[in-house]
């Protein structure tokens, strides 16, 4: 499955990122092939002659993802705010985890925000129905509203990071946080926690392995150890240490690249995942850091560090 450039993880996309909320309950079968009729996702709205409520823009099914109805709008004649209803479609040979951005804009093509929603182990083959609903738009986002689907991205569900919840089986969270740019240089933290029973030991750097919008490996990049390869005072410097994690103690490295470009043959890499095995043995996670590493050809990859109390 192709992905589109998701640029609204790590970093906010072009139309701005606001707090907004997913609503909707998956729906699988025939009934969520997108060939019953598209649901009303606000209360009192009619999708199909509302003039207050958004309208699909955009390629009719992106990545597998295909809006199927809207509702709502500051128009409609109703207090509920814009929604889409989409559904997705599984195109992998296994269970993968999506994270579907949708954006909001005016009549005027004014962005007014995106909502980003997690839809949890998509069966290969299966479609499932979702609801979406902008629920923090400005107070003069009034008037028509279009919506569209900014980007898509999906990793298999075994390898999904983890910042909450449940324990995975391995006894250790996995994921990277929102990241920082400033000036054309881009940090991103990778944060461990063991929420297992017993210690858990550390020592160097955590191994990673740049992949492309299609999950394949990306040539011609190079990992190097410590962040000050790249730029000083981020954090991601210093030496090995081999640490020790007690249940319910954190460690955290970080990745540091530019995203320079220059006069280059092979052009700029755009590579939105990042497999990561935290020390050898250890079970890959894979996140979405968007490593917009233009012509540098590297990234730099800091030590495990234990967090202080």
């Amino acid at each position: 499955m192709r992905r589109t450039r998701l640029n609204g993880s790590t970093f906010p996309a072009v139309m701005g990122l606001l707090l907004l909320t997913a609503c909707g309950t998956e729906q699988r079968g025939p009934e969520a092939s997108g060939t019953a009729t598209p649901p009303a996702c606000g209360p009192g709205s009619n999708p199909s002659a509302s003039a207050g409520v958004p309208t699909a823009s955009g390629a009719p099914d992106q990545d597998g993802v295909t809006i199927i109805g809207t509702g709502g709008g500051a128009d409609s004649g109703s207090s509920a705010r814009p929604c889409v209803a989409y559904t997705l479609t599984n195109r992998e040979t296994q269970p993968f985890t999506y994270v579907v951005t949708v954006g909001f804009r005016s009549e005027s093509g004014q962005a007014l925000g995106n909502v980003e929603d997690t839809v949890e182990t998509v069966a290969p083959g299966r479609t499932v129905r979702r609801t979406v609903t902008a629920s923090d738009l400005p107070p003069d986002a009034v008037g028509k509203t279009t919506a569209k689907i900014v980007k898509v991205r999906g990793f298999p569900t075994a390898e999904a990071p983890s910042a909450g919840g449940t324990c995975p089986p391995t006894g250790v969270r996995v994921y990277a946080d929102d990241g920082d740019a400033a000036m054309g240089l881009r940090v991103v933290g990778l944060h461990l926690e063991n929420c297992g029973t017993r210690p858990y030991r550390l020592d160097g750097y955590p191994r990673i392995e740049i992949r492309d919008e299609d999950h394949d490996r990306v040539a011609g990049v190079s990992i190097v150890q410590g962040g000050e390869a790249i730029a000083a005072g981020t954090g991601a410097d210093g030496p090995p240490r081999p640490i020790e994690l007690r249940p319910g103690e954190r460690a955290h490295a970080g990745l540091v690249w530019r995203n320079t470009v220059e006069g280059s043959v092979d052009g700029p890499v755009n590579a939105p995942y990042a497999r990561v095995w935290a020390k050898p043995g250890a079970d890959p996670v894979t996140v979405i850091p968007e490593l917009d590493l233009g012509t540098t050809g590297r990234l730099g990859v800091g030590p495990w560090k234990k967090d202080e109390e």
